[in-house]
């Protein structure tokens, strides 16, 4: 009988999907990532359930689209405008069955370090099967930076100036090296990196400074000032995109956290069985490119984080488990935050629990050159983001994506096969109404399927910016 795997869920914050060397990057650094590619698999269509954080970290742990859990906006995070706001739950709800309570049914020890941002006190990781809670409260940013003392109550303070992600990871590998041996388990690293604020170890900071100069991009303008944000909140506030990878600082958070997880890895082979070890490494939404100092680009993909186009919910994905993938494989089938729960259970041999995890399918088959069955993918984000887009919904099937904008009713269909980047609007092709119709109609067959809750007209909207108070010198 083959020995039960331990697991491990990398999730990190805000990165981009062309964030690591292995998906394209030519200025960011991330040897121990690609090399984590190298011996397993990148998924090239990997998406997260939602394009802010809170929605797509109760999707991977219940294996639920967010409308279907009740959390579709970061938690905390509240914006109108011409729409009203749309009420949500501020917790990840009890009465649902986690990953990690499934597999400690199972046998497993279960740790969370890192981010949680899925509810306080009483809705915290130990409330949600897991044995271990360290760093993870509440907050979806370390509030006092990434510099010790952090203040955060679930974790040891560090000697004033230990970098946070240097002590989350040595918390993880501390779990790794002090574990019962007798127990498989499984680690759900969240890291706060790369979240602003963008802070990072100033030796580095200098030698991606170096990097810009000696590539010129400190010459270059990366930004752009765009449109005033829709969200009346920062009416007053125009949107600043990003055109290319060149923040210094951001790079450096890049590096050193590619560094860590590179520790971590080392820290498995050293205390564990890594050939029987199954890494599964992601992100939370797209990379944060027009808001907030845009420290990223994501091109390719359009815009970024709080966006429903590419860039806000494409995501870098890797996959290892040497004892069952295959080195330098690659996977182009589109998955999704929802299929880290299913999957686990497979791997681990455990009965999966299709009532629980039911938006959620299994990747092992594809880590053996299988499919999927899966037909669509949806998004659901009835809210105004803090990054640029107003409330929308939309659906990928196959290779084409329709998005729904809940303020005027407009429609946009794209064939991401020939048009990655969406840059072709062709739901005005008369060539395309049967297909704009037929999406549209299982869009809208899902939202009803899942409750989706669909934003209303704002009664207290005023569209005069200045009669609301704004200050046109802010502009």
């Amino acid at each position: 009988m083959a020995k039960t795997p331990d697991l491990i869920l990398i999730c990190i914050d805000d990165l981009g999907a062309t964030d690591l060397g292995c998906f394209g990057s030519s200025f960011y650094e991330t040897p121990h990532l690609d090399a984590l590619a190298a011996r397993g698999m990148r998924f090239t269509e990997a998406y997260a359930t939602c394009h802010v954080c809170s929605p797509t970290r109760a999707s991977l742990l219940t294996g639920r689209y967010p409308a279907r859990v009740g959390i579709t906006q970061f938690i905390g995070g509240r914006s109108q405008a011409r729409l009203a706001d749309v009420p949500y739950l501020n917790h990840l709800p009890h009465e649902l069955t986690t990953v990690a309570s499934a597999l400690r049914d199972g046998g497993y020890a279960t740790w969370h370090v890192g981010k949680w941002h899925l509810g306080g006190e009483g809705s915290l990781p130990t409330d949600h099967g897991f044995d271990r809670n360290i760093g993870g409260r509440d907050w979806g940013m370390p509030k006092e930076g990434y510099w010790a003392p952090w203040g955060i109550p679930s974790m040891p303070e560090a000697p004033a100036g230990t970098y946070l992600t240097d002590a989350l990871t040595d918390a993880a590998i501390g779990l790794v090296r002090d574990r019962d041996r007798d127990k498989p388990y499984f680690l759900n690293l969240w890291h706060y990196a790369v979240h602003t604020p963008i802070q990072a170890p100033p030796i580095l900071v200098e030698k991606y400074k170096a990097k810009a100069r000696a590539l010129g991009l400190d010459r270059i303008t990366p930004h752009s000032l765009g449109e005033h944000y829709p969200c009346e909140h920062k009416r007053h506030q125009r949107v600043i995109r990003r055109h290319l990878q060149s923040d210094p600082t951001y790079a450096a958070m890049i590096e050193n956290l590619d560094t860590n997880l590179g520790r971590l890895l080392e820290a498995v082979a050293v205390y564990g069985d890594p050939a029987n070890t199954l890494v599964v490494f992601t992100a939370d939404n797209g990379g944060l490119a027009t808001a907030e100092g845009a420290p990223t680009c994501n091109s390719p993909w359009f815009e970024g984080k709080g966006w429903a186009y590419e860039g806000g919910t494409r995501v870098c994905q890797i996959a290892s488990w040497p004892a069952r993938i295959g080195a330098g494989t690659t996977s182009t089938q589109p998955v999704t935050s929802c299929d880290v729960f299913p999957t686990f259970l497979d791997a681990a041999g455990l009965p999966t629990r299709p009532d629980d995890h039911c938006d959620g399918l299994s990747l092992v088959p594809l880590f053996s050159g299988g499919t999927l069955t899966r037909e669509d993918l949806f998004w659901h984000y009835p809210h105004y983001s803090n990054q640029g887009d107003s409330p929308s919904c939309s659906i990928r099937s196959g290779s084409w994506k329709l998005i729904e904008h809940f303020e005027n009713g407009k429609l946009e269909l794209y064939d991401l096969a020939k048009d990655p980047s969406e840059r072709q609007d062709l739901s005005g092709k008369p060539d395309q109404a049967d297909r704009l119709r037929d999406l549209h109609r299982r869009l809208v067959q899902w939202r009803g399927e899942v409750l989706a809750k669909i934003p209303e007209a704002n009664p207290d909207w005023v569209a005069d910016t200045v009669a609301k108070g704004w200050d046109p010198a802010h502009v």
